[in-house]
């Protein structure tokens, strides 16, 4: 993984802390540092001393002999939905929604050719896929997905598609690119997407747009049933309704969120004299 930056001020050390974290998963919650070394693709020693830093840091802890991540790595992701100050607004309107169908449902943005995941209200279900925060899956795949690249201009989403998944699943050949864009414009002209058992049998999803307050996709939400239980009709002519009145909500205050006057506090100085105030209002905070 190491040794792939390009540009002059590219820090290395910091890439192959980012490595090692990433190596931790939900099928990998305790590694050695044996373990680590080879999924990082590092020298031991070296691979030794990131860990070791990262629990100096808090990121990771080590018990027996094997290294496990801290729950303060959630403060990394965390720091960009909530600086978003997206989750706040969503989460009521979320919770609503899943009141009404009885379904799961979550929100998702675009990591290049993947969709991670950045909310999610549950309910309990048997269903093939585990998804938390965080989840990445391929974006053609998934209904948020096709949300996502069908928002993006021509040239972005033949620069998107061109970057490999992350999500570690097979390449995906249930269809070719022509359909793939044909089925974008069609999402794009009717403002929701479909994805019928496309990631995993039994997994069948709705997905809509939320937008910011400049009108610009910025996440989608979907619900997510199991095919053995609610058909594509009742999906579509009783959920989705829902979905695209709570998306519309969600945005609409969002957009409330971002116009909001705003006004920044200076800390007071070492010596205590007096905080200076600056005014941004009808500034957008994103």
């Amino acid at each position: 993984m190491a040794g792939r930056g390009t540009g002059p001020d590219f820090v290395e050390a910091l890439a192959r802390g980012l490595d090692v974290l990433a190596c931790f998963d939900a099928d990998h919650r305790r590694m050695s540092l044996t373990e680590v070394a080879g999924v990082a693709a590092l020298p031991r020693p070296t691979a030794r001393r990131l860990l070791l830093t990262l629990e100096e840091l808090g990121f990771v802890r080590s018990a027996g002999g094997a290294f496990e991540l801290t729950p303060k790595v959630l403060t990394l992701g965390m720091a960009y939905v909530g600086a978003l100050g997206l989750w706040d607004i969503a989460r009521p309107h979320l919770e609503a929604l899943v009141a009404r169908t009885g379904e799961s449902s979550s929100m998702a943005q675009l990591d290049g050719s993947d969709i991670v995941y950045v909310a999610r209200v549950s309910v309990p279900r048997i269903i093939a896929l585990r998804v938390d925060i965080g989840t990445r899956f391929p974006a053609v795949q998934t209904s948020q997905g096709k949300v996502l690249l069908a928002a993006l201009s021509p040239d972005q989403l033949e620069a998107t598609l061109a970057e490999p998944s992350r999500a570690g699943l097979p390449p995906y050949i249930g269809r070719s690119p022509d359909q793939l864009r044909a089925e974008l414009t069609e999402i794009r002209a009717r403002g929701w997407a479909l994805a019928d058992e496309e990631l995993a049998p039994g997994v069948r999803s709705v997905a809509a747009p939320v937008r910011d307050g400049d009108g610009a996709v910025r996440a989608a939400m979907n619900v997510t049933v199991h095919a053995a239980e609610t058909s594509t009709d009742r999906l579509v002519h009783d959920h989705l309704p829902l979905l695209l009145c709570t998306a519309g909500d969600i945005s609409a205050e969002w957009a409330l969120w971002q116009s909001r006057p705003h006004v920044e506090v200076a800390r007071q100085g070492v010596h205590g004299g007096p905080a200076a105030a600056t005014s941004t209002g009808g500034s957008r905070r994103t």
